[in-house]
């Protein structure tokens, strides 16, 4: 399965794995045996977050996994709610104290407001931790730098304020929905999308015309909706906490034609 081993490149020169594997959901009891089974299936790229609560088994996870830290691509988040220059900074320490480790590969804004007040203005808070990531990015102790969930005119904010451009832009995709704007506005500025819930959180199998999709090409749905993020040129994050699923969701060494991406593409919300 090639396309675990296949990297893009960062802005910055930073490689990450194309394919990643996410954490969501998975609670900590159940996310030590996750992340093991993942790593153990050749996956080299985890994204976890402080929300979930589970930094501390993906990081024994990736420890008791024997592989050299150099060899996995970690991501975590700064909580949506949390915001300002100190917070952030104390934050990253109690992350990297949970996950184990000296450093992270990527380390995002989990939002730009919190969960409970979508759409609050947090802009100066946003800017303010987003310095605080900056230091942390220049002293090392982050090879790259994000956000999640943010609009163009989030990420305006930080660029007009700030001295560092987001390295990445984790944000909610999938076939029919694929945020067109932000996309547009992050390849502008060199920024990745990374696509989460690649699924549509299991919404997809509901979709008729995916479905027939899946079965003229003679792949399974997951597997035909994450290689549709990879040919988007995004980073999907698919989660599983079943082997055959984890197995199956990188088993994607295969192309689709333009005449069904163009189908697919189709089917965005108008």
């Amino acid at each position: 399965m090639k396309t675990l081993n296949e990297v893009k490149t960062l802005s910055n020169g930073v490689t990450i794995p194309v394919l990643g594997f996410g954490t969501w959901q998975i609670p900590n009891a159940e996310a030590y045996e996750a992340v093991t089974l993942a790593l153990k299936n050749g996956y080299r790229h985890i994204d976890t977050a402080a929300a979930y609560g589970n930094e501390e088994a993906v990081g024994r996870a990736i420890k008791d996994s024997g592989i050299p830290r150099d060899q996995i691509f970690i991501t975590s988040k700064l909580q949506a709610q949390l915001k300002g220059y100190d917070v952030a900074l104390a934050e990253f320490e109690k992350t990297i104290q949970k996950l184990g480790v000296d450093y992270l590969d990527l380390y995002l804004i989990h939002a730009p407001w919190p969960w409970n007040e979508i759409g609050k203005d947090c802009t100066q808070g946003n800017i303010d931790s987003w310095k605080a990531f900056e230091k942390l990015y220049k002293e090392g102790k982050i090879r790259s730098i994000g956000v999640s969930n943010f609009s163009p005119s989030d990420i305006q904010a930080l660029l007009d304020a700030c001295e560092l451009t987001p390295h990445a832009n984790q944000i909610s995709y999938w076939i029919g929905h694929t945020q067109k704007e932000t996309v547009r506005f992050c390849d502008k500025h060199q920024i990745l999308i990374e696509a989460y819930s690649p699924l549509a959180t299991g919404r997809l199998f509901k979709n008729e015309k995916v479905v027939a999709l899946a079965e003229e090409m003679k792949v399974s749905l997951p597997r035909l909706a994450i290689r549709y993020c990879v040919q988007k040129g995004t980073v999907p994050l698919p989660k599983s906490t079943h082997e055959a699923r984890m197995i199956e969701n990188a088993d994607i060494d295969f192309v689709i034609p333009a005449k069904i991406m163009a189908q697919l593409d189709a089917l965005d919300e108008k």
